[in-house]
């Protein structure tokens, strides 16, 4: 067959069906952190720019395309740890991934109701993302402690915990303005005295 690998043949997928998949995750973001769990997937299609089919073709339930958009959002942050590290100093690395944390609630609070769905038929889901983000965190935990910047006697869950606090406490339009302040507020907490802030 020469015009595509049909699904299961062993090929690679070709180049543009797999800038559709992206495209169609990155809108899916976008409007699942907009729209909510009643966002239609006709609406993150038609931001993709493509049709209903080609989506449905990479994502055949709406649980599908919710579990592929927040393991995506899970491996882009466990990514930007490594970036971070290079960039940043090690207090000032820990703020910005907090921050971009932030990003990650939003979309998770829009699809909760349907994660709730993917979670039933795939319970390693939340571990698989909890392991991954305890140990990112972890990573820039110690690289602050190692630098003298941060406390040691904070752990990986303690930061996410208060993290998740922040994040589900309020539901107000502009929670995620205020968590961001507070983000700021609880890093510098975190540092060693005589550290000054980034």
């Amino acid at each position: 067959m020469k015009s595509g690998a049909r699904a299961g043949d062993g090929r690679k997928p070709r180049a543009d069906a797999i800038r559709n998949r992206e495209r169609v995750l990155e809108a899916a973001k976008a409007v699942f952190s907009q729209g909510g769990p009643a966002a239609s997937l006709e609406g993150v299609a038609r931001q993709a720019g493509v049709g209903i089919g080609t989506l449905y073709r990479h994502f055949p339930t709406r649980e599908a395309l919710f579990e592929a958009v927040y393991r995506r959002e899970v491996e882009q942050l466990v990514e930007l740890v490594q970036a971070l590290k290079a960039e940043a100093s090690p207090a000032e690395a820990l703020r910005l991934w907090l921050r971009a944390n932030v990003a990650f609630v939003a979309t998770k609070k829009g699809m909760l109701a349907a994660l709730a769905l993917a979670t039933q038929k795939n319970p390693d889901l939340m571990a698989y993302s909890s392991d991954r983000l305890t140990q990112a965190v972890g990573e820039l935990l110690a690289r602050g402690a190692a630098a003298g910047e941060i406390r040691d006697d904070i752990g990986p869950e303690d930061v996410l915990r208060a993290l998740i606090g922040m994040c589900y406490a309020q539901d107000r339009p502009d929670w995620q303005d205020s968590v961001l302040r507070l983000i700021d507020v609880f890093v510098d907490g975190l540092r060693l005295r005589g550290q000054p802030p980034g």
